[in-house]
């Protein structure tokens, strides 16, 4: 017998039974709490939290049903009255405000016809602190689930008061009130159940060789490096349905055609790279549109006034998605003008002039170890039509399930638009992706390229890989309910509302959204610690300063693009993103030398995107597509004002080159 398992049960009431016991009692005295509250005639209901100074709601309820309509019923918070009526058994009382959270209600002034209740009352600061905390976090850690967890707990621990017993209690909450509630609702498992189908079903299409005929197919137009650019990235904007998809299929299939080309491979990654997330983000049917419009969804929850449906706003919002939109044009200015400048074009010029495809000593590392669950079978045909039809599948009866809800109870004659307007997205996406699956398996089994099990092993695998992105969006969900318990938005209407310019928020959040993704290297997180307070906030502000029409709608639709692009942007730059990571590996370029070349690309995008697009259409200089158009000329005349073709310009000796390594990359 080990003396610590001795000393453990040497003594009957030992550590372990009285740490039992704290437990016990904590937990009791969460369960007790509740039952201790005797029933009174008046029931008075309050928000769990208030915030000092701040405004809320109380309704008065008859529990006794003893009270005809019109008795008079007070209400006192602070030693201020508030005067109502009762009607059908309630009374309603606005523009409550208190400061030690106790209220008393009475009718008809009788001392007993009474009720009292409390509120947690705290400093309407503390109603931001959730969102900070887990933003700040996800900088200092670099990890999102963390920042998201404990940015749910100090809102759960601030619902109690900021006590002892509410650490404990907060934590609990975490997962039994704020998780649950978040898996609590038909949507948000709408959600799920579309991004983790759509998952498997890329790995179908993958692993039977679907996409990899779709790649063959467009690789014999590579005849020079900038057919060579420029196919790759045309084929990154046909793989759209998954940015780690893209980033693997491209850069793998892609290099060798490249690198007989002699094209960098710092170009290739910087390619595959701006044709993953950006095209990703953009595309109406992708692994990435179940989790965008979840978090909409969920931030337009605690919005008053604002019925339009979250697909209706994320297609309004890609008119003033200018980043990824003008990244992608990029490429193909590129590509197709055979122009660099900056760290890329001498990479370029070592490339052409030397044969050298990457710098001496650079670190290519292997391909990534997702691309062997994703290779096609060996030995089995690569047939584009295995992927082509079940993405059309998806795409299709997506659109027809959105027609088919939104026809539902409308006039014979009403307008397309507002049929799909009317359409429940969630369900018609359900039914396109489950659709998808089963074309896609039936295809691999029916031609003989994967047997059922292998077809069920691709699927899993698919949907695997989404996994991470799901707990992600549940845990942003959670921490948006836990915004609305505190009251977040309101607070941020009373102390933004009026004193910001509404034209200037997307710049800011964009800012924002971007600058977090960049320290934090996830594009997913940052959406969902950031949506959760633009999306209320935008409408905030638009409704003090009166901008609830059709301009400042457009503000509203520019601000969720800046939180897409801002993330987008930040995780197209950053070191520590996947995606990033990703496309060095894929297209086996050193990590560093591919975020060196592609960081000038992607900042002067950037600029751009906010200088000439973005700020000017929200301050209504020009319309979203009139500052897409002079975007898009700005970088062209940067391009052939600054740019170089490799081809053309004198060899500039690489100080690491080497050329019997070069050879033998070829």
């Amino acid at each position: 017998m080990s003396p610590a398992y001795a000393r453990c049960h040497s003594y009957p009431f030992g550590f372990y039974p009285a740490l039992f016991s704290v437990l016990l009692t904590l937990l009791l005295t969460a369960w007790v709490g509740p039952l201790q509250a005797q029933e009174q005639q008046l029931e008075i209901k309050l928000p769990t939290v208030v915030l000092r100074d701040l405004p809320f709601e109380v309704t008065v309820l008859d529990s006794s049903s003893s009270l005809a309509d019109g008795t008079p019923i007070t209400l006192t918070a602070d030693s201020t009255d508030y005067s109502g009526v009762l009607s059908a058994g309630e009374a309603k009382f606005d523009a409550v405000r208190v400061d030690d959270g106790a209220v008393i209600a009475t009718a008809n002034g009788t001392a007993t016809l009474t009720g009292t209740a409390s509120a947690t009352v705290l400093p309407g600061w503390m109603a931001i602190l959730p969102a900070l905390v887990a933003i700040l976090i996800a900088l200092v850690l670099r990890q999102v689930i963390p920042a998201l967890f404990l940015g749910i707990w100090l809102g759960a621990v601030l619902t109690y008061g900021l006590s002892l017993n509410g650490i404990w209690l907060g934590l609990l909450d975490t997962f039994t009130t704020y998780t649950l509630k978040a898996l609590n609702d038909s949507g948000h498992l709408s959600v799920i159940l579309f991004s983790l189908m759509i998952g498997g079903m890329v790995g179908v299409i993958s692993k039977n060789g679907g996409t990899a005929g779709i790649v063959s197919a467009i690789v014999g137009w590579a005849r020079s490096p900038r057919y060579g650019q420029s196919t790759t990235a045309v084929l990154g904007t046909v793989i759209f349905f998954d940015d780690y998809a893209n980033t693997l299929i491209v850069g793998n299939t892609m290099r060798p055609i490249t690198d007989r080309l002699r094209i960098s491979r710092e170009k290739l990654a910087y390619i595959v790279d701006s044709t993953a997330a950006p095209v990703a983000t953009l595309a109406l049917v992708t692994t990435w549109i179940g989790f965008q419009v979840g978090l909409i969804d969920s931030a337009v929850d605690q919005i008053e006034g604002l019925d339009e449906s979250a697909y209706s706003i994320f297609l309004h919002a890609l008119a003033y998605n200018f980043y990824p939109v003008l990244a992608i044009l990029f490429v193909f200015m590129i590509a197709l003008f055979g122009r660099d400048f900056g760290p890329m074009l001498a990479a370029e010029r070592r490339a052409r002039s030397t044969g050298q495809l990457y710098r001496i000593g650079a670190r290519t590392g292997e391909s990534p170890g997702e691309a062997a669950e994703r290779e096609p079978k060996a030995g089995k045909p690569q047939r584009a039509r295995n992927a082509v039809i079940p993405v059309l599948v998806l795409v299709i009866g997506s659109l027809v399930g959105i027609y088919m809800t939104g026809a539902k109870g409308m006039d014979a004659d009403a307008p397309l638009r507002e049929i799909i307007g009317n359409g429940d997205s969630y369900q018609a996406m359900m039914w396109a992706s489950l659709l998808a699956v089963l074309v896609a398996g039936v295809l691999s089994v029916g031609q003989r390229i994967l047997s059922l099990n292998e077809v069920v092993d691709a699927w899993y695998a698919g949907v695997r890989s989404m996994l991470l992105a799901v707990i992600i969006l549940v845990l942003a969900w959670a921490l948006s309910n836990v915004n609305e318990v505190l009251h977040t938005a309101d607070f941020l209407v009373s102390t933004l509302g009026e004193a910001l310019d509404p034209p200037l928020l997307p710049t800011l959040i964009f800012v924002l959204a971007a600058f977090t993704a960049f320290a934090t290297g996830s594009s997913w997180g940052v959406m969902g610690v950031v949506m959760p307070l633009a999306v209320p906030l935008s409408w905030a502000v638009l409704t003090a300063n009166g901008m609830t029409g059709a301009e400042g709608m457009a503000i509203f639709y520019a601000t969720v693009a800046a939180v897409l692009a801002g993330a987008v942007w930040g995780d197209h730059c950053s070191p520590i993103s996947d995606t990033t990571i990703l496309s060095s590996l894929a297209s086996e370029c050193d990590h560093i030398d591919h975020v060196r070349t592609q960081l000038p690309y992607a900042l002067l995008v950037g600029i751009v995107a906010i200088g000439v697009g973005s700020l000017p259409v929200a301050y209504g200089y020009y319309l979203w597509w009139q500052g897409l158009l002079a975007s898009g000329v700005v970088l062209l005349l940067v391009l052939l004002v600054f740019g170089r073709n490799a081809d053309k310009s004198a060899p500039v000796a690489d100080p690491m080159g080497d050329k019997t390594a070069a050879k033998a990359a070829v």
